[in-house]
């Protein structure tokens, strides 16, 4: 028998994010309150997460609009998050990023400009950057080494958010840098996942990963069930009228137990 058979190798990042979302669940105070904005051309979901206690803030893959056919940028869908910044006080603390998004620019530069806060991503998104400076020719004048950003995140990594903890997973799959931030009981799950009933991310870019992808959404599922699951898309499932972007992990794991029914 061989010695990862006999002893099981410990996943002390997951182990982390449990206790950290266990304790908010004993604790109202550890949780944190969540305000998303979604954005139709994109699909995507952007969050302003907040400690209730101190209003010390976090921004997490928020969108900067952009017209392909004028080739121009604009601030509507950013500038509604430096809004509601402002009418609650909050202050900001970090601009996070799930992963480097292939449907959508970040505003996080634009927002950091004007609210502060440090920018951060997974530590693998040098792999992302070094594929596609390859793949599109970028020169030596494209940094490839993460230094566009203030932190670059491991797996198991932790900080804190006011009074609230967040606990890193790294769930590479979609792209290699992919990461889910743990507040409290919110889950923010980038592309990882979508709603129950829709399914998961594409692992065709790139880099990407389905085996990946797989055991990256059975590690997420072993988070407790009561977590809150947001999402950074919705493209409506079949059926289904309205976008949505939030869920739990225990509607995901069982409509993945159906799945797995199905077809077992």
């Amino acid at each position: 028998m061989s010695a990862a058979a006999c002893c099981p190798i410990r996943d002390e990042a997951l182990e982390q994010a449990n206790t950290v979302v266990a304790a908010a669940l004993d604790a109202p105070a550890l949780r944190p309150q969540v305000r998303a904005f979604f954005d139709d051309a994109t699909f995507t979901a952007s969050y302003v997460v907040h400690d209730p206690a101190t209003r010390r803030a976090a921004i997490i893959d928020s969108v900067l609009d952009y017209d392909p056919a004028a080739g121009r940028t604009s601030h509507a869908s950013a500038e509604a998050i430096l809004a509601y910044v402002r009418e609650n006080a909050l202050s900001v603390d970090w601009l996070l990023e799930t992963h480097a998004h292939a449907d959508h620019l970040s505003a996080a530069p634009w927002l950091q400009q004007r609210l502060g806060g440090k920018l951060a991503i997974g530590r693998a998104i040098t792999v992302v950057q070094e594929t596609f400076g390859k793949l599109f020719n970028a020169g030596t004048e494209f940094a490839r080494d993460g230094s566009q950003f203030d932190r670059l995140f491991d797996d198991g990594d932790s900080f804190a958010l006011g009074n609230l903890q967040i606990a890193v997973i790294h769930v590479p799959g979609h792209t290699p840098a992919d990461l889910a931030y743990v507040i409290g009981d919110a889950v923010f799950a980038g592309d990882t996942i979508f709603m129950p009933d829709y399914g998961t991310a594409r692992a065709d870019f790139p880099g990407g990963d389905a085996a990946q992808l797989y055991r990256s959404i059975r590690r997420l599922l072993e988070l407790p069930r009561q977590a809150r699951l947001f999402l950074c898309h919705d493209y409506k499932a079949p059926g289904r009228e309205r976008f949505a972007w939030e869920t739990t992990i225990g509607a995901e794991r069982d409509a993945n137990i159906h799945i797995h029914d199905g077809i077992g």
